[in-house]
């Protein structure tokens, strides 16, 4: 038989947004220790890996994505006063904004969310990032991984502004990069010289949880 949390987990992985809140308002009502929250918080993580895997085999597309991430947030929120107020620890740092003169966030956000759910700590500038505010805020948190995200074709060089930026500050060698979406390739990351890139958040995420372990 299922215990509560593997519940969570495959209602989360199979998108079902009802037994998903369901088992969480169960939780929530028997008034839940900041361990048991942060056990609720892990299976949360592992059913995004099932959403993951199932984008991965083609079985879900970018809408399941998206609504994942919609379930996931809403879940964050009931057991948020539960969690300590640093979020119980975290794998990694990830300072996280779409390319300069890129407004598209859909992807970002999914990134984020799953980002989150693994155990990061996400701090997201938004869109439209200028290089010096990503230097900015990766000094202010020491960051561990810089993620860039991009849908339009410009970004591919805005990528590359955002990490000569990096360099000049003295702070590349301390960071991964991690540029994403639906335009990069291997050859632009290479050419604007980050650490790999990713074209679905799925992947995205395992790498960055690899830089960390």
């Amino acid at each position: 038989m299922e215990n509560k949390f593997e519940l969570i987990a495959n209602a989360l992985g199979e998108l079902d947004e009802e037994q998903f809140m369901e088992e969480l308002n169960a939780l929530i009502k028997a008034d839940p220790t900041e361990d048991t929250a942060n056990e609720a918080v892990k299976a949360c993580a592992k059913g995004m890996e099932i959403v993951g895997n199932y984008f991965e085999e083609e079985e879900y597309f970018v809408g399941d994505l998206i609504f994942a991430a919609d379930i996931l947030t809403n879940g964050f929120d009931l057991l948020a006063p539960y969690l300590a107020t640093d979020g119980g620890d975290k794998i990694g740092k990830i300072v996280l904004g779409s390319a300069p003169g890129d407004l598209h966030d859909i992807g970002k956000n999914i990134f984020m969310k799953m980002a989150e759910a693994a155990g990061f700590e996400v701090f997201d500038l938004g869109v439209d990032v200028a290089p010096e505010k990503f230097v900015e805020k990766v000094k202010e948190v020491n960051a561990d991984i810089v993620g860039i995200s991009g849908l339009l074709t410009l970004s591919l060089d805005t990528m590359g502004d955002v990490i000569n930026a990096l360099k000049e500050a003295g702070i590349r060698d301390n960071v991964k990069v991690m540029i994403g979406g639906n335009p990069v390739t291997e050859a632009v990351m290479l050419r604007v010289g980050a650490d790999a890139y990713s074209t679905n958040a799925s992947t995205g995420v395992k790498q960055c949880k690899e830089w960390v372990m």
